[in-house]
């Protein structure tokens, strides 16, 4: 996988799950519908989905960052 490719990939993956973390909608919609229960493992979730995605972005700015210092020298 590429390095922009790696960038993208965590950073749509971290917006998602940072909007998820922090909608009030699932708070309303899922109880709705039957899945409260589901809720409370929602963070158990999320929190590291958040923390790996955010680690692919960084894993790819790194190598991005890394071949243009190269290319630099």
């Amino acid at each position: 996988m590429d390095d922009k490719r790696l960038i993208w990939t965590g950073g749509i993956g971290a917006a998602l799950a940072a909007i998820l973390c922090a909608t009030p909608v699932l708070a309303v919609v899922l109880p709705m519908l039957g899945l409260a229960a589901w809720l409370a493992a929602a963070d158990y979730v999320l929190i590291p989905l958040l923390l790996v995605c955010l680690a692919l972005v960084g894993l790819g700015l790194y190598r991005y960052w890394g071949t243009l210092r190269r290319e630099w020298q």
